[in-house]
């Protein structure tokens, strides 16, 4: 069996032709989640935490190339996107479930903050490292400009229509309302997932005359089935250690946040930032590879994701969940969502990306998490 080729990593490969590291990673660190599960770690069971979180995280990128590389793009950065949310929306509802009415924000805090830092952050950074690399790089304005429409309808829909509906008191929907934008929701998302993978496939493609500056990417020879398989379990297994980690070291958080008198939703933002490092990273990654369009793939797919797996998932957990389920957002969100939308159709125009575009968006993430702080 070929070894895999792994940008700056050894060629020593062991079983199913993997290296070492990164058949080790997530066995470990599912180790350290089982032994910190449900305790307080001290100093050095929470250093041993962030550390097996940096390395599931970057074993969870490793694998998750082996996965694209094997069935290609798009699907390569749909299985990424998904895998995350779906672990994200089984820990949201685990929370809410336990949580009582401190939680009745949780679900609508958490998709806004992925929202934010997927189409501000994750695609910002991305465009200020690939343009101080290649300058100026090139997308495909068909792919972004239907996954920031199709962005743009689930967030009004399940999180700003809540504050104006009259049927309930609060920023709340009715059990029919929550119910049709649940079903709304996994539509649409179901919609341009198809479009995605196969209706349109081409358009979510990166661009040739980039994919073609990495030729030992593009060319070299794509991983066996089984090797592709044992990536995707070792995957899974890193996306439930990162989770899993976040969420154990957010009392430690919490205990932090309090001390420094900010507002609990930074506790949120936190645990977001850490479940979205993989995307992060494959995403930074793929744009100094001057592949911006996968970049954006994962960005918006990955926002994408979180609305339309996470408003039908606690549509259906709302029918067993004691409380009120706030979705509507404030004032102050509202208007940092309007001025995401518009840069982002400003940005998404064109087809070329600059310096001075991602410099925008990590500006207005920059006023986010400052706004997130000191509300």
């Amino acid at each position: 069996m070929e070894p895999i080729e792994s940008q700056g990593m050894t060629k020593t490969h062991v079983l199913s032709g993997l290296p070492r590291w990164s058949l080790a990673v997530p066995p470990l660190a599912l180790i350290v989640l089982a032994v910190s599960w449900g305790s307080k770690p001290g100093v050095i069971l929470l250093i041993l935490i962030c550390a097996g979180l940096g390395a599931a995280v970057i074993a969870a990128v490793h694998h998750a190339e082996v996965v694209a590389h094997r069935v290609g793009e798009p699907f390569g950065t749909l299985i990424l996107a998904l895998a995350v949310t779906v672990i994200e929306v089984a820990l949201i509802v685990t929370l809410m479930a336990s949580g009582g009415d401190k939680a009745a924000s949780l679900a609508r805090d958490t998709v806004f903050a992925a929202v934010m830092i997927t189409c501000n952050g994750i695609l910002g950074l991305a465009l200020v490292v690939g343009s101080l690399r290649h300058k100026t790089q090139e997308f495909r304005v068909h792919a972004s400009g239907s996954a920031l429409a199709v962005m743009t309808a689930l967030v009004t829909l399940s999180l700003v229509l809540p504050t104006f509906t009259t049927s309930t008191p609060g920023a709340t929907f009715s059990a029919a309302q929550l119910a049709f934008a649940g079903v709304a929701s996994l539509v649409m998302y179901g919609v341009f997932v198809f479009v995605q993978t196969i209706r349109h496939r081409d358009y979510f493609l990166p661009v040739t005359e980039a994919a073609e500056e990495d030729a030992e990417d593009v060319h070299a020879e794509a991983p066996s089935t089984g090797v592709a398989l044992v990536s995707l379990a070792l995957l899974f297994g890193c996306l439930i250690a990162v989770v899993g980690l976040a969420k154990t070291v957010s009392p430690k958080l919490e205990s932090a946040v309090e001390a420094a008198g900010a507002p609990l939703a930074v506790v949120g933002v936190v645990i977001a930032l850490l479940v979205l490092l993989p995307e992060t990273v494959a995403a930074v990654r793929a744009a100094l590879r001057n592949r911006l369009q996968t970049s954006l793939n994962l960005a918006l797919g990955s926002a994408l994701a979180s609305i339309g797996l996470t408003i039908p998932a606690i549509a259906i957990a709302s029918i067993w969940l004691d409380g009120p389920l706030v979705l509507g957002l404030g004032g102050k969100e509202m208007v940092l969502f309007a001025l995401t939308v518009v840069v982002s159709m400003l940005t998404l125009a064109t087809g070329r990306a600059t310096l001075l575009q991602g410099a925008v968006h990590l500006m207005i993430f920059g006023s986010f998490l400052f706004l997130t702080v000191s509300p």
